[in-house]
């Protein structure tokens, strides 16, 4: 029976029952933790044979020695396999080091001390900077437009893209809105993944702007649930025959394949926006980890390669997400106080509570020894204005553990909307 059915006296013994049960869970002093979305301890095996390579006495690609200087964009075999899996051109697509997220921030830095291949001047120099944020969205992306002082500018997601007449209008007549956050694949934390007339719309509107960017962090581009692997949009191609070459820069990287802090990124972008990336980097770096790269290429030989290996995390990672699912629609499903949608691949599970109440779910969480990330951080400065929504990452513990995390929240999400309902 709804929540929203139920007498005062009918309310007031569920909830008294669900304190009861509550506080016996309280008692245990619990530690378990859903707050980011790391690799478990199993995933992180499946590349232990990296740890090996490339080996003594392999150090050449072609004609470049790995160890030595040089060799900017990155490695022509590794780019070659990670054009294959996001659909561009080899020569469109460059290798860096660990972090996509590095590539991000040095992008829109970049921009900020000196302008774009589009721009006038120095974004520095605007009289005033805008950046538009889907949300539910991904806090370290939000985290960067702050500390670089750009005004950050919410617009909803929905399972198929943000929305677009919104997107639309904003770009249209503000020069200020010099570009975007997406997660276009499986988006951190819905899930959601943006249809091909979204993609369109992104590269063919009429932006206000001339130097405005799209940021497509295409982090779960090969982060399957199931067994099949995702359609790739070419957003260059598409751009470039809009007339907007220089609209998307789409980066990735195998944080979530191998290993976090000794991975490989990439960027794919146009000729133009990838000499400016370039230029600006080798002030910066003398180059990447070429032999890390060519580990990663041994390592995974082909785009084939990549692809089982993910299939392998999947069939660590697919139990606990059907777990949560399970426990999330036997604990609240009758009562029609939460709502989730179960992707079909990335890290998380975006669960979306009763207004007004997520972060009380979230505390009496934390005091059940449960640790959330905080109620509000998917969305800009961590101000969700409804309250609602939660991010759950169930991929780090044994399923055992986000079974008993995901009964604890559950069961927070329904006190904390009992309370809210008398």
């Amino acid at each position: 029976m709804a929540l929203s059915d139920l007498s005062h006296d009918e309310l007031a013994g569920l909830e008294s029952q669900l304190a009861s049960e509550y506080a016996a869970l309280a008692d245990k002093g619990l530690s378990l933790d859903l707050t980011r979305g790391k690799p478990s301890p199993e995933q992180l095996a499946l590349s232990e044979r990296l740890l090996a390579l490339p080996g003594e006495g392999d150090h050449t690609s072609g004609a470049t020695d790995v160890r030595n200087y040089g060799g900017g964009a990155g490695l022509p075999e590794l780019r070659a396999i990670f054009a294959e899996l996001l659909g561009v051109d080899p020569d469109r697509l460059i290798a860096q080091d660990n972090a996509s997220l590095s590539i991000m921030y040095d992008a829109l830095t970049f921009a900020m001390l000196f302008g774009t291949p589009d721009s006038e001047r120095p974004w520095k120099d605007e009289p005033a900077l805008r950046w538009l944020c889907p949300v539910p969205g991904y806090d370290r992306h939000f985290g960067i437009t702050q500390a670089l002082g750009i005004e950050m500018i919410p617009v909803p997601l929905g399972p198929t893209g943000p929305d677009m007449d919104v997107v639309e209008r904003l770009v249209a007549d503000d020069p200020s809105i010099k570009g975007m956050w997406c997660v276009p694949i499986f988006s951190n934390p819905t899930g959601a993944v943006y249809d091909d007339h979204t993609v369109s719309r992104l590269a063919r509107m009429t932006t206000a702007a001339p130097d405005f960017r799209v940021i497509w962090d295409n982090a779960y581009v090969v982060h399957t649930l199931t067994t099949d692997f995702p359609k790739v949009p070419d957003v260059d191609t598409v751009a470039a025959e809009a007339g907007n070459p220089n609209r998307f820069l789409q980066v990735c990287s195998t944080s979530k394949i191998t290993f976090a802090g000794a991975g490989v990124s990439f960027l794919s972008s146009s000729e133009a926006n990838l000499d400016w990336y370039l230029k600006h980097a080798s002030v910066r770096t003398i180059g990447p980890n070429k032999v890390n790269q060519l580990a990663h290429a041994r390592f995974f030989g082909d785009a084939e390669g990549v692809r089982a290996h993910m299939l392998a995390h999947r069939e660590s990672i697919a139990p606990k997400f059907a777990a949560a699912d399970e426990i999330l629609t036997r604990r609240l499903g009758e009562y029609g106080i939460a709502s989730w949608a179960m992707p079909e691949g990335g890290y998380f599970i975006d669960l979306e509570v009763v207004d007004g109440t997520a972060t009380e779910t979230v505390r009496l969480a934390k005091e059940a020894g449960v640790a959330l990330t905080p109620a509000g951080a998917a969305y800009p400065y961590g101000n969700d204005p409804d309250d609602r929504h939660i991010r759950l990452a169930p991929t780090l513990p044994p399923l055992a553990e986000v079974e008993a995390a995901m009964e604890i929240v559950g069961l927070c999400a329904l006190l904390a909307a009992c309370r809210a309902a008398r």
